[in-house]
């Protein structure tokens, strides 16, 4: 079975070469988000909420273009370059993920694209 690539123009394009997201069988490889507006182009980087925020628009935006929610989430990645902001970015996460949570592990790392605070990428399936 081929592999099949995501792509939308809700989300921000890759700043590299790789897809949004990549189809394998039922199941859904979606690349780290950070906070760029696809609209704008623009971090969104006023708090750490507001890019958190905008990071789940983005990783919801994908997710919808193939035809899924964060209901279809079993996986999350968060990278943070700080974690002192691991609360902040916890209490914004908690409110897409309501029940059912995926499972979730939470790093603290140098440094992430474009010198952001946060990036989370995610696994799904059908």
């Amino acid at each position: 079975m081929a592999n099949k690539t995501v792509i939308t123009k809700n989300a921000p394009s890759p700043i590299g070469p790789y897809s949004q997201a990549v189809w394998s069988g039922n199941t859904l490889y979606l690349s780290g988000q950070i906070a760029i507006n696809a609209e704008s182009g623009e971090l969104v980087i006023d708090s750490i909420q507001a890019e958190t925020h905008q990071v789940m628009l983005n990783i919801k935006a994908v997710l919808g273009e193939a035809g899924m929610d964060l209901s279809n989430v079993i996986k999350t990645s968060i990278f943070l370059q700080n974690m002192d902001d691991f609360a902040a970015v916890n209490e914004v996460y908690g409110s897409y993920f309501t029940s059912n949570f995926p499972a979730r592990e939470t790093v603290e790392v140098a440094r992430l694209p474009k010198n952001v605070n946060v990036e989370i990428s995610i696994i799904a399936s059908k």
